[in-house]
Parts: structure tokens; sequence; C-alpha cells
């Protein structure tokens, strides 16, 4: 029993790994593409502030993941396996370009699979919340980013503060980068933490026959095992990560980085706290820099000085990846007669 209950603790700390690592260049490629933090720093900051940010706000996410979209009776350790490695697998492909993906998307597809495939799946939520929220929430960080950067960044800019060598060099102007990166990465933690803890949580309620009263405590144990791995994930492959979104930040300047970072954090921290929905930081993230680089350079520039546009193809495809092999995996088990439902 008891080797069969690791696995799934085992995968998901191999996807918290992986998540990391996506997560880092969102979090800190502004201070990281500004020269205002050691490289050597960003892991340890990064794992702490997601830690942080999974214990205070990261429950009601956890929830939708582990109980909002499959019948969290149907979460036993060999559905909760093939969940946790179809995501991993898919990040991991990601990673290995150095393409900062979508976990939440992912996730949410790879849990919607065997949710289909026992016609279990929450439509209403699916239809009506999440996928709603992953449309929206991009464009009102565009909407937000363009406007700032049209009506009150750029009359600034032409008065010259922007390029000012006393400003940019300011301890007061680094000292808000950084505190975006630590916001950014305490937004992660109230989101994707929930990617691996969410499902763990209802299988360990499941397998261990513990009172749905208890699931908080429950949550809070899988958090202390998940959490930390961002940290490793972040010191393995945040490098290639964040040399290529450091370098779409550098092309902006560093209050343009700190606007970026501030409305895609703020937006997923809402989604978190008010309606516990799965969503991607990367696209708020690329959403808010073409906002502003629209404002800045107009729309066909921004696209032909920066690479964002590469990034959407990957964003459709690892959903995909993880929606195909979790079905695959859920398939095979079923077929082996190891799904015990």
């Amino acid at each position: 029993m008891l080797i069969p209950f690791l696995i799934p603790f085992v995968i998901a700390i191999f996807l918290s790994i992986n998540m990391g690592g996506s997560g880092t260049g969102p979090a800190f490629s502004a201070a990281y593409g500004s020269n205002v933090i050691k490289k050597s720093l960003i892991p340890g900051l990064f794992g702490l502030m997601v830690f942080i940010g999974a214990i205070v706000g990261g429950e009601e996410t956890a929830k939708t993941i582990g109980k909002g979209l499959l019948d969290p009776e149907l979460m036993n350790f060999t559905i909760v396996s093939a969940i946790l490695l179809a995501v991993a697998i898919s990040l991991l492909i990601s990673n290995l370009f150095g393409i900062p993906q979508s976990t939440s998307q992912s996730t949410v597809m790879a849990v919607t699979a065997p949710a289909i495939y026992f016609n279990s799946l929450n439509t209403d939520k699916l239809l009506f919340e999440i996928l709603p929220t992953w449309f929206i929430m991009p464009i009102v960080s565009f909407a937000l980013a363009f406007f700032i950067g049209k009506y009150i960044y750029k009359p600034i800019r032409k008065r010259g503060y922007t390029i000012s060598k006393k400003v940019n060099d300011s301890y007061l102007l680094k000292g808000l980068i950084v505190i975006m990166s630590l916001y950014v990465a305490f937004s992660i933690g109230t989101n994707n933490v929930a990617n691996a803890t969410g499902p763990l949580s209802s299988m360990a309620c499941n397998e261990l026959m513990v009172s749905p009263n208890h699931y908080l405590h429950v949550l809070i144990l899988a958090t202390l095992i998940v959490a930390p791995s961002f940290s490793i994930g972040s010191s393995i492959f945040g490098d290639k990560i964040l040399q290529n979104t450091g370098k779409e930040i550098v092309l902006f300047g560093r209050i343009e980085a700190v606007i970026i970072a501030f409305i895609s954090a703020s937006l997923l921290l809402s989604a978190s706290l008010v309606k516990g929905i799965p969503t991607s930081l990367v696209q708020l993230n690329v959403g808010a820099i073409i906002g502003i680089g629209v404002a800045k350079l107009g729309f066909r520039n921004i696209f032909r000085k920066t690479e964002v546009d590469r990034f959407f193809v990957m964003w459709i495809i690892a959903p995909l990846v993880a929606f195909s092999l979790s079905l695959l995996f859920t398939y095979l088990l079923d077929i082996m007669g190891l799904v015990d439902l």
C-alpha cells in the first residue's frame, strides 16, 4: 500500500520541479534582465515566495483542481499518477525548449481527460468559469497595460523621466523591481502549487479515509512537500527561461517591467482568491508585454522586435499533450485492471 501511495508524491515533486522552472521567467525576468539581482539568489527567493503564496492563498485553487472538475472520489493513486505524469511530461517538453508554459491549463486539461473517460466532468465549472477566465484575463491584462502605457507612461516618457540615468539607477526603482518579482512569485504560489497539491490532497483523503473536514490539513501537508521543489526547478531550468524572457523585458526597460509584473501578478492573484481558477501567469505576462509594447512601439513592431509570437504555438501544444497523455494513461490503466473505482 505504501509504495503505490508514494508514487503520486514522487511524480508531484517531479512536476513541481518543472513548474518551478517554468515560473521563474515571468517572476524574475525583470530583475534578471535589469541586472538588479544576482542569478544565484533567484531560486531561493522564488521558492520561498511560492511557498508563502501557497500557504496563504492556495486553498481555493487546490479545491478546484482536486474537487471541482472530477469527482474527488475518483482521485485514487493510479488516476492521480496519470494526471500528474501527463502534466509533468508536457511541461518538461516546454522547459527543454526554454519556453515558459501554462502549468494551470495543462493541469486542467489533464484532469479533464479522466473526467471525460469516466463521464464525471463538471462541465459547468469548466465551460462557465475556467475557460472564460482563460480568454478574458489575458485580454484584460493587455487592455490595462495598453491604457497605462499610452495615457500614463507615454506622457511621462516624453518628458525624459524613463530614460533618465538618475531614475533608472535609483535604489528606489531597483527595490521596486525586486518587490514586484517577489509579488509575482507569491501569486504563482497561490495558483500553480495547487496543480500538484489539489489532486494529491483528494487522493490522500480517499486512500487514507480522512474526513473531508480535515481536507485543509492534508492540503497543508501536501504543500509542505510540493512547494520547496519549485526552488529546485528554478535552479535546474530557470537559466534558459530567464535568458529567453529576460531579453523581452530588457527591450522595455525597468519602469515598464514593473508595470508588466504588477498587472500580471495582480490578475493571477485575483483569480486565485476570488474564484480559485487555475490561470496562466505566462499568458497574463505576455498580454501585458504586448499591451505596453503596442502603446510604445505599435502593433506591428511589437511582434517584429520580440519573440513572444513563438510562445503561442507551445501554449496550444502543451495542454493538448497533457490531455492526450492523461487520457492514454487512464485508458491503459483501466484495461490493465489497475483503476480500482
